[in-house]
């Protein structure tokens, strides 16, 4: 299957297209506080599971856990219905292996940005899973369970949603919400809005945003990616040094997903967290040096009138001119004063005439 050509699989869409169609059901269910809410928190309690799961977790093993905590982590991860943990780490370490080039599954480079969006993942070539690549996750069977039938969880996820609704409809009406509203809310839409929130990295951060590290591939910093994917917008860091637990390697680039990684350390239930190397920390800030010198030249270039050396030197010739004049005028002369004052040979060395 892996050999086959990229190409649409009409089956593999049918989920999309149910998933999508599910969110027009809000025309008949209508809205409530309650049930916006639900699927705002669900939005990035679930953003959280594939950064901080999916990503540097199973993909990337940036902190360690138990096998117990594991399971429950790759449980959280099923909740985004985007498939299972071992499926995703197995494509997310392709993706790095081969980022930009034509063995990349979903480079907007090579494919064009709605096929790394979401023509990629409906290819009968990226559906398999290669257990050979991921043999450290592989060896679980609970996870291979999970990974094999990777619908289980995602269906528990909307029928207790909807439970949840039904529960609230009896028990608490002046909430305002029911079964099929919550359902619509908490699973359609909060699902695809996070589905398409995931795909702006592979379609988007390879496109948009600035280059601190000249990495084999394109990979960008995006502030605005981090706001939608939790941290994951910065990914020029994160291809140039993939092991680190956190994304955004200065104080102000945002990354929750860290921030909510180092919380649960603080429990227990995860730990080992790796930091950001100095090595790595030390060619950022050489980069950043770099890059604002190659800045500052640029815009002296496009806009010399707005130049700092364009006010600076008049100022400067001026103060130069005032002076020479001043020199050159008849002043009474003073007697010698203390020779802390004056310039005293053997003390001051005159400087050599300009050659």
């Amino acid at each position: 299957m892996r050999q086959e050509p990229d190409r649409v699989d009409w089956v593999r869409c049918i989920p999309f297209i149910v998933l999508h169609a599910g969110c027009f059901g809000v025309i008949w269910v209508g809205a409530s506080a309650t049930a916006v809410w639900t699927a705002v928190a669900l939005y990035f309690l679930r953003m959280f599971a594939v950064t901080g799961i999916y990503h540097r977790y199973f993909s990337h093993k940036t902190y360690s856990t138990s096998r117990a905590g594991q399971f429950l982590l790759a449980l959280w991860g099923g909740t985004t219905v985007q498939r299972g943990g071992l499926w995703w780490a197995y494509h997310h370490r392709h993706h790095h292996k081969h980022s930009d080039d034509p063995e990349d599954a979903h480079s907007p480079h090579v494919h064009g940005f709605w096929w790394s969006h979401i023509g990629w993942i409906t290819s009968r070539r990226n559906f398999p899973t290669d257990y050979s690549t991921i043999r450290d996750l592989a060896k679980y069977p609970e996870l291979v369970w999970l990974n094999r039938f990777d619908t289980v969880v995602p269906a528990l996820f909307a029928l207790s949603l909807f439970g949840a609704g039904a529960a609230l409809e009896t028990w608490a009406p002046g909430l305002g919400t029911d079964r099929w509203q919550l359902l619509v809310w908490g699973f359609f839409i909060s699902t695809t809005a996070l589905f398409h929130g995931t795909s702006c990295i592979n379609s988007m951060a390879h496109l948009m945003g600035r280059r601190r590290f000249n990495t084999s591939d394109d990979s960008r910093n995006s502030f605005i990616l981090a706001l939608i994917c939790l941290g994951e917008g910065w990914h020029n860091n994160h291809h140039r040094y993939q092991s680190s637990t956190r994304n955004g390697f200065y104080w102000w680039e945002i990354d929750p997903t860290y921030y909510g990684l180092k919380v649960l350390s603080w429990t227990g239930f995860i730990w080992g967290l790796k930091p950001v190397p100095r090595s790595i920390m030390e060619e950022a800030a050489r980069a950043d040096h770099n890059a604002s010198i190659a800045a500052a030249q640029r815009a002296a270039a496009v806009h010399p009138e707005l130049s700092p050396l364009a006010k600076v030197v008049p100022a400067a010739a001026a103060i130069a001119v005032a002076t020479a004049t001043a020199a050159q005028a008849e002043l009474p002369k003073k007697a010698a004063g203390p020779a802390l004052h004056q310039n005293v040979p053997g003390q001051v060395e005159t400087p050599p005439p300009p050659a």
